[in-house]
C-alpha cells in the first residue's frame, strides 16, 4: 500500500485577522452601508439597520475604527482608505450569494 503524504496547514495569521473582524456578526452589514451611500450619522446608520440594537452597533463601529475601517469626521462616521479598499471584496460577496443563497435561506 502506498503511504500518502499529508503537508502541514496552517492558517494564514493575517487572513484570521481579517476575517476576525469581517466575519463578527453586523460587521458586514455596517461597511456595505457605508460602501452604497457614504459618510453617516450614527442615527442614520441605525435606521438602515434596524436589526442591531444601539449598543452593538456602537460596540461594533468602535471595533471597525479600532482596525481603521471607519473614521469618525465631525458628527459623521465614514470609511477610511482601509475601509474603502474593502468595496470589491463585498461586491465579490454579494455576486456569490446572489448565486448560491436562495430566498428561502433568508426567511
Amino acid at each position: 500500500m502506498e503511504s500518502v503524504k499529508v503537508q502541514d496547514f496552517a492558517l494564514c495569521p493575517k487572513f484570521e485577522k481579517t476575517f476576525s473582524f469581517l466575519g463578527k456578526k453586523w460587521n458586514g452589514l455596517i461597511i456595505d452601508v457605508f460602501v452604497e451611500d457614504g459618510p453617516q450619522r450614527f442615527v442614520d446608520l441605525a435606521k438602515k439597520i434596524p436589526e442591531v440594537s444601539d449598543r452593538v452597533l456602537v460596540e461594533r463601529i468602535k471595533e471597525l475604527t479600532a482596525e481603521g475601517i471607519l473614521a469618525k469626521d465631525e458628527n459623521l462616521y465614514c470609511l477610511t482608505e482601509k475601509g474603502v479598499d474593502l468595496e470589491k471584496t463585498l461586491s465579490e460577496i454579494k455576486r456569490w450569494s446572489e448565486k448560491w443563497i436562495t430566498a428561502e435561506e433568508c426567511s
